[in-house]
């Protein structure tokens, strides 16, 4: 086995910055979902991807993509999500192995009482302290970041 390329002081200092706020920000909007809505971040974007839908409904699998989960995952926080009357389950006509998740009106009304918050909580914690082009140069890293994990197998 060789020996790892250590990050330097500059890579590592990007790494730590990145690492550390992530984890922060994501727990802030995640709290502020929760205290406000009793809504978590992962159901709050679950809704989001079914409202951006023409039909408000999508496939099991495609919707784990997009939420970057496992289909096992999303599976379980679907089923508590509909106990909770937000979304609905549908078997696929076309394919029987097939199910799709659908936004209820109960979780059209929750995504859109919780939404304000969530983009204040954006706006506030990531969106004012960048410039434009500063947006513009994170949505290139984490677009690259992404399409690359995308494409690789889950070995």
């Amino acid at each position: 086995m060789s020996e790892p390329q250590w990050l330097d002081d500059g890579e590592m200092a990007a790494w730590r910055a990145y690492r550390v706020s992530s984890i922060l920000l994501e727990g802030q909007l995640h709290r502020e979902l929760v205290d406000a809505h009793d809504i978590t971040l992962a159901d709050y974007e679950v809704l989001v991807r079914l409202a951006e839908r023409p039909d408000h409904r999508m496939r099991m699998s495609v919707l784990a993509a997009e939420v970057a989960s496992s289909k096992s995952r999303v599976s379980h926080q679907i089923a508590r999500m509909e106990r909770a009357g937000l979304v609905e389950r549908d078997n696929c006509s076309s394919d029987g192995r097939g199910v799709y998740a659908g936004l209820t009106e109960a979780g059209m009304a929750k995504l859109r009482e919780a939404a304000p918050t969530h983009v204040a909580g954006v706006r506030r914690h990531m969106i004012n302290l960048t410039t434009e082009a500063q947006q513009a140069t994170l949505a290139k890293i984490f677009e690259r970041i992404g399409a690359m994990l995308a494409e690789t197998p889950d070995d």
